[in-house]
C-alpha cells in the first residue's frame, strides 16, 4: 500500500509543483481536480466446467488533476492521472478440481498466478492551446469511433502518445494523432499495440477524422486508422434524432468500417495474425462491418432495435492486447459498436447480429436518479473452423441509482447482469456490481 499511495501523492505533486512555479492566472485559477472511487465485485461464471470461473472485489481510485491554461497566443498546461487499485477479496484463485487456477479480470498476477495486493499506474499529459486547436502529448483515453479506452474493469485502459483536435470550424471537429503504447486495466505496465492473436508488438496507430454537425440534429462522422503491420481501417458513420412531438423523437444510428491487412500481417508474418476464422486460414485481416440502429423516445421509455453484419473474410478488428506474451494485464477492449455488450461483442466473422434494448427512467414516476434497461442479442450465421452457421445470444439487464440528496448525495449504485450462450465460445453467467463516487478536490 505504501507504494500504491505514494503514485497517488506523486500525481496530486506532479500539477502542484506545476501551479507553485507558473504565475498565471488562468492557469491557477481554471485548474480542477477530482477522486472518483469505484468499489467492484466481479462475478464471471463459466458454465463450461473445463474453464475456470472468476470472482473478484476490489475498490478502485482514480485522482484526474487539470490544469488551465497559461495566457497569450499559446496556452501551456498540463494534466496529470493518477490510479490505484487494491484487492479486497479474490483474484487468481484455485477453480474446480482439475481446473487452472482460475485468471483474475481485475488485477495483475504474481509469477505464482496469485492476483496481487495493489497495482498503480502514473499518467502525466501535457497540453498546448491555440486558438480553439488543442494539442495533448502524454497520456490519453480516446473515445473515437477507431479506438475506444476501456473503462470496464476497476481502473480504466490508458494510452501513450499525441493528439491535436481542433474546433477552428464551426461544427465541425477535426482529430489526429499517433499512440504508440498501451496500458491494460489490470496492469501497471506499458506494452506495444495489437489485435487479438497478434503475439507481436507495433508501436504506430496513426489516426485521423472528424465530426461533422451538419443540422443541430444530424451529425455525420469519418475517421481513418492504420496500425502498422496490422490493419488500415475506415469508418463512416451518421446519427440523427428526429423530434416526433412532445417527448418523443426517433434516433437513427448508422455505422461502417471497411478494414484491411496492412505490412506484415498482408505477407502473412508469423506474429502479426488475427485469430478466430479467416477465409484462408492465413490470419489475414479482411472485414467490412456495418450496422444500423433505431431509437423511439417517448418520456421515460425508449426502445432500440437494431441489426449488425460482419463480413465472411475474417472477425473484425480493433487493438487488442490480450494477446500479447506476457499480457500485462492487458487483456480486454472496446469496440465503437453497439453489440459491444457485458459478455460478448458479436464481432465474429460472417456473423449476423439481431438486437434490441428497451430502457426506463423512473425518473416520472417520482424517483429521481433510477434508470433501469434489458437487452437482447442473437447472432447467426457465424463462421468458424468448426463449422459455418453458428450461433450465440446474450441478454443484459442494468439497473442504476445514484443518491439525489442528503449526506450521501452523488453516490451511484450500479448492477450489471448477463446471460450468455454461444455454439462459438464458452457460456457465461456474469455479475458486476458497482459503487460509486466523484468527489471534487478543487
Amino acid at each position: 500500500m505504501k507504494k500504491a499511495s505514494l503514485a497517488l501523492a506523486v500525481a496530486a505533486g506532479t500539477l502542484g509543483l506545476t501551479l507553485s512555479h507558473v504565475a498565471n492566472a488562468a492557469f491557477i485559477e481554471d485548474s480542477k481536480a477530482k477522486l472518483d472511487l469505484r468499489n467492484f465485485y466481479f462475478n464471471n461464471d463459466v458454465r463450461d466446467s473445463n474453464t475456470p470461473s472468476t470472482k473478484e472485489w476490489g475498490q478502485g481510485f482514480q485522482l484526474n488533476l487539470q490544469s488551465g491554461f497559461t495566457e497569450g497566443t499559446v496556452g501551456v498546461g498540463v494534466d496529470a492521472i493518477g490510479l490505484l487499485g487494491v484487492r479486497l477479496d479474490g483474484g487468481g484463485r484455485a477453480g474446480k478440481p482439475g481446473q487452472s487456477r482460475a485468471p483474475s479480470a481485475l488485477f495483475p498476477l504474481e509469477s505464482n498466478g496469485s492476483a496481487v495486493d495493489e497495482f498503480s499506474h502514473l499518467g502525466v499529459t501535457g497540453k498546448l492551446r491555440v486558438s480553439k486547436t488543442e494539442a495533448r502529448v502524454g497520456t490519453l483515453m480516446p473515445k473515437l469511433p477507431i479506438l475506444v479506452s476501456n473503462d470496464g474493469r476497476l481502473l480504466p485502459q490508458t494510452f501513450e502518445g499525441g493528439q491535436i483536435t481542433s474546433n477552428e470550424i464551426d461544427n465541425l471537429t477535426l482529430t489526429g494523432g499517433l499512440i504508440e503504447h498501451a496500458v491494460g486495466r489490470a496492469s501497471t505496465n506499458g506494452t506495444g499495440l495489437s489485435v487479438a492473436g497478434g503475439a507481436e508488438q507495433s508501436n504506430k496507430f496513426w489516426f485521423g477524422g472528424g465530426d461533422w454537425k451538419i443540422t443541430p440534429e444530424l451529425v455525420a462522422q469519418y475517421y481513418y486508422a492504420n496500425l502498422d503491420d496490422y490493419y488500415k481501417q475506415h469508418f463512416a458513420g451518421l446519427m440523427h434524432t428526429l423530434p416526433l412531438g412532445d417527448k418523443q423523437s426517433l434516433k437513427t444510428d448508422l455505422r461502417y468500417f471497411k478494414t484491411d491487412s496492412d505490412g506484415a500481417n498482408s505477407s502473412g508474418t508469423a506474429g502479426y495474425l488475427t485469430n478466430g476464422y479467416t477465409r484462408n486460414g492465413d490470419g489475414e485481416i479482411d472485414n467490412n462491418t456495418w450496422s444500423a440502429a433505431f431509437t423511439y423516445s417517448l418520456g421515460s421509455h425508449a426502445v432500440m432495435l437494431g441489426h449488425q453484419r460482419v463480413s465472411e473474410n475474417s472477425n473484425f478488428v480493433q487493438i487488442n492486447q490480450g494477446s500479447l506474451v506476457p499480457s500485462e494485464g492487458a487483456a480486454g477492449s472496446s469496440v465503437y459498436l453497439l453489440t459491444d455488450r457485458l459478455a460478448n461483442s458479436f464481432t465474429r466473422a460472417g456473423e449476423r447480429t439481431t438486437f434490441g434494448q428497451y430502457s426506463y427512467d423512473f425518473a416520472s414516476v417520482g424517483v429521481p436518479g433510477l434508470k433501469a434497461s434489458v437487452a437482447y442479442l442473437k447472432g447467426t450465421n457465424i463462421k468458424t473452423a468448426a463449422g459455418s452457421d453458428q450461433k450465440e445470444w446474450e441478454r443484459d439487464f442494468s439497473l442504476d441509482y445514484v443518491l439525489q440528496e442528503g449526506t450521501f448525495k452523488g453516490v451511484g449504485f450500479a448492477w450489471r447482469n448477463a446471460a450468455f450462450r454461444s455454439e462459438a465460445a464458452s457460456d457465461v453467467d456474469q455479475n458486476r456490481l458497482f459503487v460509486t463516487y466523484s468527489l471534487p478536490l478543487f
